[in-house]
């Protein structure tokens, strides 16, 4: 390989060099698995050791050549600093009423991680009751979860570092904000569950990982546990656990009056068992409400011997019911499954229910009385996102906010009793929304199903092929992607950017159906709607192969890592981040084995075949020119494994059959994306969206 790659962008956009340096020598291993004859090379397993000092310089050898050519892009700088204008806006959360005060997290605008202010007034910004912004120089500890107790009087806070999914349970006291002496460690998936009487909480942990393993260790053995507020860590009450099935998640929560205990039991992303038990009676076995695995389970509210639990049991779009908690058994349908809407969410306030449906993949709300009867819908305007709505049965007022991808979130206060909203915190902004728009888009795919995407551009936009594309998707986990605003989007669009997010089969936008036609063995439709999509746009000249980008994070990573090895030709720039590339393996670390109920694993033949076909670690072949790609993942990730990365990033270095660039950008004190903090999000923004039109041959202009 010469010393010096050379990297010409030969149009009147761009027309300077990006002298790249070569891509370091990766060493291969003579390692192989057999999966039921199919003998498999896995050369850069090295890299799955987090800890070698191997790995590290390699890591450190790779961000050496890709930040020496991010910085080479010429506009890099003005990127950075439009975005950091866009992001700078005042950021305000819900307000949750606790005991005698108000509390709302705020962000001035860059702050690294938002702040938790307590009040009397919501008229008043009042004074700091918890800045994580203290925790740690850099801002990268966060706030993962947040809880406060019945009493109003004690806030139970999470914290993770560096983006880890391991997180420390604190308490500190709403009045004094002084913190108690009680830390809980070694909790992951979990915050503080309360319980009624506010004299504890219950929380999920882990026995501790060895030293050396917790970012990449299989997690197994979830407990549930009470802590009792004082007492040490090692005096909790074991609650429940299943030494026959380590592989399981558990979680608990309590009926409003503390009657009933309730525990969650899942084997992955997909799929309840119900226990529980009265609470008072810690001598008797738990009991089973409703058995796993097959449906999912969320009890919303319950009192006395009544529950409402949301569930898609013999539901497809989801039904809320009435259950006899002293028999077990459903006793009607409140809120029906419906055909021309998804229920995402219900909440119990004011004396009945708040329903969040989705339609076409857009915020609806309804408020029904407690018999199940509909007493108004709750106007919103346009392909919005609406959530919030939690408060008590006691409630008249709650909160929520609205956004979309033109406009940051907006709270507003909603009368239970009559259905009107207000405005509490108008979003205050440095562009004009009214300059940008969204339409809904729907097309077919390779099988022929109806499939939705977003579309936002600027006002003026001409469909001449010519407009750089940024094409977003996730698909999988009955995650749904419904309209969210990101000043990066402004920024793309403001330079004549096309923003897309498609709503792929896996999530659940139309309901279960949806969600299992894109896992399992039908994981293909996935990539099929997604390239469908890709061609639609480029049919319909919004954009064209040269200029389009496709993006997506963790199982959207592997999404862009599966597209862009199936169909190259279709994409000048791939962006697959902190994505799941190795289909073989994943299951071995950490928490992976929880994905097996959405992927299939490669010790059943039968689905080793299905995912080894679209792998795309091991789809990837020697001498195809692959779009430009930039990787990005982070040596945190304790959720997907960088290693997945890692060896993804080695081996299309190895095959890549032109001179368009193979990068990857490893980030440090980060994790898989949570709580990362503003400015490592600034930057990691600037580099993507530099690299996106850089090679797509687009110019950026500064906005005046």
């Amino acid at each position: 390989m010469s010393a010096v790659l050379m990297l010409v962008a030969l149009s009147a956009c761009n027309t300077m060099e990006i002298r790249m340096l070569p891509y370091p020598e990766t060493a291969k291993v003579e390692v192989s698995d057999n999966y039921f004859g199919v003998e498999v090379a896995d050369p850069y397993r090295w890299l799955e050791d987090d800890n070698s000092e191997a790995t590290a310089n390699w890591v450190k050898a790779q961000n050496t050549v890709t930040f020496d050519y991010l910085q080479q892009i010429p506009f890099r700088g003005e990127v950075r600093e439009r975005l950091t204008e866009l992001w700078n806006y005042p950021k305000t959360g819900m307000p949750t009423r606790v005991g005698d005060y108000w509390l709302v997290f705020r962000n001035n605008g860059l702050q690294n991680q938002s702040v938790l202010y307590r009040s009397e007034s919501l008229d008043e910004e009042g004074e700091v009751l918890l800045d994580p912004n203290t925790l740690s120089d850099e801002g990268t500890t966060a706030l993962n979860d947040v809880s406060y107790s019945k009493n109003g009087k004690y806030v139970g806070y999470a914290i993770s570092k560096a983006g880890s999914d391991w997180v420390e349970i604190r308490v500190r006291e709403v009045a004094t904000g002084r913190d108690l002496r009680d830390v809980i460690r070694n909790v992951k998936f979990s915050g503080a569950v309360w319980s009624p009487d506010s004299r504890g909480f219950y929380y999920s942990a882990y026995d501790a990982p060895k030293k050396g393993g917790e970012l990449s260790e299989q997690s197994r053995g979830q407990k549930v546990y009470y802590h009792r507020l004082g007492n040490s860590q090692r005096y909790d009450k074991l609650i429940y656990e299943d030494k026959a099935h380590p592989l399981r998640y558990f979680s608990a929560q309590c009926s409003s009056d503390g009657k009933w205990l309730f525990v969650y039991g899942s084997e992955g992303t997909y799929g309840t068992e119900l226990l529980y038990r009265k609470a008072a009676d810690n001598k008797s076995p738990m009991r089973t409400l409703f058995a796993g695995f097959k449906w999912e389970y969320e009890v919303v509210y319950a009192e006395g011997d009544t529950a409402y639990v949301l569930t898609n049991q013999d539901a497809p779009n989801r039904r809320l019911v009435e259950v006899n908690l002293a028999s077990g058994a459903i006793v009607r349908d409140v809120l029906p499954c419906r055909e021309d809407a998804m229920l995402e969410g219900v909440s119990a306030v004011g004396g009945g229910f708040v329903a969040r449906y989705l339609k076409d993949a857009s915020s609806h709300i309804e408020q029904y009385d407690l018999s199940g009867a509909k007493l108004r819908d709750i106007n919103l305007d346009g392909f919005v996102s609406a959530d919030g709505f939690d408060g008590k049965m006691s409630d008249t007022t709650v909160y929520y906010t609205v956004t979309s991808y033109t406009q940051p979130s907006t709270v507003y206060a909603l009368n239970l009793q009559d259905g009107t909203s207000s405005e509490v915190f108008p979003a205050q902004v440095n562009f004009e929304p009214s300059d940008f728009t969204t339409e809904q888009i729907f097309f077919e795919s390779k099988d022929g199903t109806r499939v939705p995407m977003f579309v936002s551009y600027k006002k003026g936009m001409r469909r001449n092929g010519d407009n750089p594309t940024y094409l977003y998707g996730y698909g999988g986990f009955s995650i749904n992607r419904t309209p969210r605003f990101a000043p990066a989007t402004i920024m793309f669009m403001e330079q004549g950017g096309i923003h897309v997010e498609v709503n792929l089969r896996g999530g659940n936008e139309y309901g279960e159906e949806w969600h299992k036609g894109g896992m399992l063995a039908n994981k293909q439709n996935v990539f099929d709607d997604f390239i469908a999509a890709a061609e639609y746009l480029i049919a319909g000249e919004y954009t064209s192969a040269d200029k389009l980008a496709i993006a997506g994070g963790s199982n959207g990573g592997l999404l862009v890592g599966a597209c862009m090895t199936q169909r190259p030709d279709l994409f000048a720039v791939a962006l697959p981040a902190v994505g799941v590339m190795d289909m073989l393996r994943y299951h071995l670390f950490t928490v992976g084995w929880g994905w097996v109920v959405e992927y299939g694993s490669s010790e059943n033949e039968e689905q080793f075949h299905t995912i080894y076909a679209y792998s795309p670690l091991h789809n990837i072949r020697d001498g195809v020119c692959y779009p430009a790609t930039l990787v990005t993942t982070a040596d945190h990730d304790d959720r997907v494994v960088p290693a997945h990365s890692f060896k993804f990033a080695a081996r299309l270095q190895a095959a890549q059959g032109c001179d368009a660039p193979t990068l990857i950008r490893i980030d440090t004190n980060a994790g898989h994306g949570a709580g990362k903090p503003t400015s490592k999000r600034i930057d990691e923004a600037a580099d993507i969206y530099s690299f996106l039109l850089w090679n797509t041959n687009s110019k950026f202009n500064k906005v005046k």
